[in-house]
């Protein structure tokens, strides 16, 4: 046996046994960035709200970038039955399969949410950390308000959309099934508190 090819075998056995395990490695990876790629595809129709990055530069317009997968999934459904109100989204989400939903819930939550800036109206700051103690929101909203399970992220959202999204709860004209407990929140609050509770939950860090 010529010795040259004795010793160049395990080389080339060594070489192929590489290539085999990249071959599986980018199956395996092919699903999931298709899946990916479909997830974006569809939260382009979002993007010309909320923007590409999901962060909301338009007056009330919610940012949705980091909020969590099941307040997205919960509101998309709210939204597509009706139960919550939207001349815009009622008619977006009646278009949406439960895949979709499910899709752009996990899209929406991995990406970047937007970091708070400088409130509005800093004094009514300290009343609103005041009041949010009082209402115990960080019990479901998570101890920086940053979302936890089907309660939405508030850290960094929009302070105008917080401000609309609390006097709708106190109108009656929101209501969900995930976000139930907000209308006991918000019933013994006063009109004046609500400006206070967002610019607080809109600039914690």
């Amino acid at each position: 046996m010529d010795p040259g090819r004795r010793f160049a075998a395990p080389g080339m056995w060594l070489r192929k046994l590489c290539a085999s395990i990249a071959g599986v490695l980018v199956l395996a990876c092919t699903p999931a960035l298709a899946q990916e790629d479909s997830a974006k595809a569809k939260f382009e129709l979002c993007a010309s709200c909320h923007n590409d990055n999901g962060i909301s530069t338009a007056e009330n317009i919610p940012s949705l970038a980091g909020q969590t997968d099941r307040y997205v999934q919960w509101q998309l459904v709210y939204f597509r039955s009706g139960t919550r109100k939207s001349e815009i989204m009622n008619p977006i989400a009646e278009a949406l399969s439960n895949e979709d939903v499910r899709d752009l819930g996990a899209y929406i939550a991995k990406l970047q949410p937007a970091e708070p800036g400088a409130p509005s109206h800093p004094d009514l700051v300290e009343k609103g950390r005041t009041l949010a103690a009082q209402n115990r929101c960080a019990a479901c909203h998570g101890e920086k308000l940053e979302g936890n399970g089907a309660a939405a992220r508030l850290s960094g959202q929009r302070e105008d959309y917080l401000l609309k999204a609390l006097q709708n709860f106190k109108a009656g004209q929101r209501v969900g099934g995930g976000m139930a407990a907000m209308a006991d929140v918000i019933y013994p609050l006063t009109p004046d508190d609500l400006p206070a509770l967002a610019a607080y939950a809109a600039s914690v860090r």
